[in-house]
């Protein structure tokens, strides 16, 4: 009599664990794509002095094709979800395409956990090493995706192991190639347009060159009466705004003034919060319990993250000219 040999418990179970931590996968990145579309801060704790998970989610390394990131993120893992646990809905005596389906979605879920664990390696590079941050909420997707990609190799008999070497080979050339593309432009600086017409004129900064300690990058853009009077009117209300002169945003929200019209802001209301810098204040930023750059405090309300003109002036009820140049 053959006795037929039992299957491996891992191979019973891949499916359901890959499909599992897909699961966690999504909700981690959607919980940052909420508060990301709310404008809030994610819950994020590190030690004093050191980079978390604002600055990173706020970094250029934080949007893809002027999206965030946590939204491709969610993409990558509703996939692993749905090629995980779909094949188990179908049923094996009444489906003939039942094995050609068992082979491709497990021929895809290896593509996507390689695609993945490639580009989570490259970003925990930058975490490391550009950055130079801790984000847990990052490095949590780095080890659900190297988690995914172990038990795509081990949760079945891949018949041709060479086949799956040379194809994770290129899958992964290509993430890297493609990752690198992607983040060229955080080494191109934009040229930011004066207005034409009167008609205002949208923003967008990516540092070419490391930032200065003690301004950040220099204000290319240049006021005009509307940007004035609301820096003067936001030192009326007794505003309060909270930078680090390496953010990237915080120098969005600077060209969004203009030169002459930060000043403004900068010598009366504004807090540096770099401790590199030498008009560094933390330990005021500490106490006002600033999460993330920039942040607005105005009438005892914290509003985090890059105000267009136009919504300051809503919330501190300024009526002078709104014409302002620019817009995010």
């Amino acid at each position: 009599m053959i006795r037929r040999r039992s299957t491996p418990w891992i191979h019973k179970w891949s499916r359901p664990l890959i499909g599992a931590i897909a699961g966690l996968g999504i909700l981690n990145t959607g919980y940052l794509l909420f508060e990301k579309l709310i404008g809030g801060s994610p819950i994020c704790t590190t030690p004093e002095g050191v980079k978390g998970c604002v600055d990173v989610l706020s970094s250029p390394w934080g949007t893809v094709f002027g999206q965030p990131l946590a939204l491709f993120g969610l993409l990558a893992y509703l996939s692993m979800f749905i090629l995980s646990l779909s094949p188990l809905a179908i049923s094996e005596t009444t489906n003939k395409n039942y094995k050609q389906i068992v082979n491709l979605t497990w021929l895809l879920l290896f593509v996507l956990a390689v695609s993945m664990s490639v580009f989570s390696s490259y970003l925990m590079y930058i975490l490391a090493f550009e950055i130079k941050a801790i984000c847990w909420y990052c490095i949590a997707s780095a080890t659900f995706a190297f988690t995914m990609l172990t038990l795509t190799v081990i949760g079945r008999d891949w018949e041709d192991i060479g086949q799956l070497l040379f194809t994770a080979l290129i899958v992964g050339m290509v993430t890297l190639i493609g990752a690198l593309g992607v983040y060229s432009r955080v080494n191109i600086s934009d040229k930011i347009a004066e207005p034409i017409n009167g008609k205002p004129v949208q923003i967008s900064f990516t540092p070419k060159v490391q930032p200065n300690p003690e301004f950040g990058w220099e204000i290319t853009t240049k006021s005009g009466p509307a940007e004035i009077a609301l820096a003067e009117h936001l030192v009326k209300v007794g505003a309060k705004e909270y930078v680090a002169y390496w953010c990237p945003h915080c120098h969005e929200q600077k060209l969004l003034f203009g030169k002459e019209a930060y000043k403004i802001i900068s010598d009366n209301i504004g807090v540096e919060c770099g401790k590199e810098s030498p008009k560094g204040k933390p330990e005021l930023c500490v106490a006002a319990k600033i999460q993330g750059f920039p942040s607005w405090i105005i009438n005892g309300e914290i509003y985090s993250g890059v105000q267009n003109l136009s919504e300051l002036a809503k919330i501190t009820n300024y009526t002078g000219p709104q014409n302002f140049r620019y817009f995010r």
